[in-house]
């Protein structure tokens, strides 16, 4: 007796790269069965990037606390009672400490993220030393300090800034039932300025608000319709954080996970696909899908802004048993 077979069409051509993708096509991706969905990521990240090498970013909280905005998942706003302390904002030797001893480490890129809504100039120029001092020490960098007005990206770029990342977070459909106190467009409108001052994105977005598969679609079809698209895509699992909104939030199933990886490695080929918030909680074997599915990025360090990483010598212990080495 001959074994049953999946039915199933591979595409003949890639998709063209300057075609739009749309919510159905993403989600017909996400539906395939998971090996060949798995397999057929495998093979896009080869063309573009060398299997064994992966990205690492350190990410430290420069200002922790007292957010004006809701989003229901953040720990850090004033909006929600959870543990997380206000703190004022590190000082430049203390940041330049932390991207020293994170280079040691192995990461690449250092990123500075603040809780703000958007930052005033005058909080922005007290970054703009750390950005050169960091710069300074051989790193790339990165930050993550909210809604950018007029010419501040500039002034960012002018520091030696490299990366700014900002999430789109989920689907524009969706994108209510998480945050009320900004829209979509105000993120759109700050990517646009930081592609306007030449600075590379870094945008993605979380998984497990309690969203469906095609909620997840559309958040791919936003981040993959970027022209251009974005150089790297944080994908976040969510981390459930005690008096934020989404605490209860149902957990996803880890396979849907692995299939978000894959999707946003074809329909990005070129971009950095990155490991982000909740991967202490993920099993090995998990991430070890991840990255044959495409990953290849991960945050390096023991906590990302406010919640828990797994700590370097654990990162150092996976690489090795998965022949993986960093950029």
């Amino acid at each position: 007796m001959q074994p049953s077979t999946i039915a199933f069409q591979r595409p003949a051509t890639p998709h063209p790269e300057s075609a739009a993708w749309t919510v159905d096509e993403i989600e017909a991706l996400l539906a395939l069965p998971f090996m060949e969905l798995v397999f057929r990521a495998a093979e896009i990240h080869r063309q573009f990037f060398d299997p064994t090498k992966v990205q690492l970013s350190t990410l430290v909280s420069i200002k922790t606390g007292g957010c004006p905005e809701d989003c229901g998942y953040c720990p850090q706003s004033v909006h929600h009672d959870t543990p997380v302390e206000n703190q004022p904002m590190m000082t430049v030797d203390e940041v330049v400490e932390a991207a020293r001893l994170a280079k040691q480490n192995g990461a690449g890129r250092f990123c500075m993220g603040a809780a703000w809504r958007g930052p005033k100039d005058a909080d922005l120029d007290k970054t703009l030393d750390m950005v050169k001092r960091v710069k300074a020490l051989g790193l790339e960098t990165c930050a993550t300090f909210g809604l950018l007005k007029d010419g501040q990206a500039e002034k960012l770029k002018d520091a030696g800034l490299d990366y700014y990342n900002h999430n789109l977070d989920t689907a524009p459909e969706k994108y209510a039932d998480i945050i009320q106190t900004r829209e979509y467009e105000d993120r759109l409108d700050t990517l646009g300025k930081v592609r306007g001052a030449g600075l590379s994105v870094c945008c993605g977005g979380i998984v497990g608000m309690n969203e469906t598969r095609t909620d997840r679609a559309g958040l791919i079809a936003q981040l993959a319709n970027l022209d251009p698209q974005p150089e790297s895509v944080p994908v976040n699992n969510l981390v459930k954080v005690t008096g934020t909104p989404l605490d209860g939030a149902e957990p996803l199933d880890w396979t849907e996970f692995v299939r978000t990886i894959a999707v946003a490695r074809i329909t990005m080929p070129k971009s950095y696909v990155r490991l982000s918030a909740g991967r202490r909680e993920m099993p090995e074997a998990m991430q070890a899908l991840c990255f044959m599915a495409g990953a290849n990025s991960i945050f390096y360090g023991d906590k990302l802004l406010t919640t828990g990483n797994p700590d370097v010598d654990a990162d150092r212990a996976l690489m090795e048993k998965l022949d993986l080495a960093p950029l």
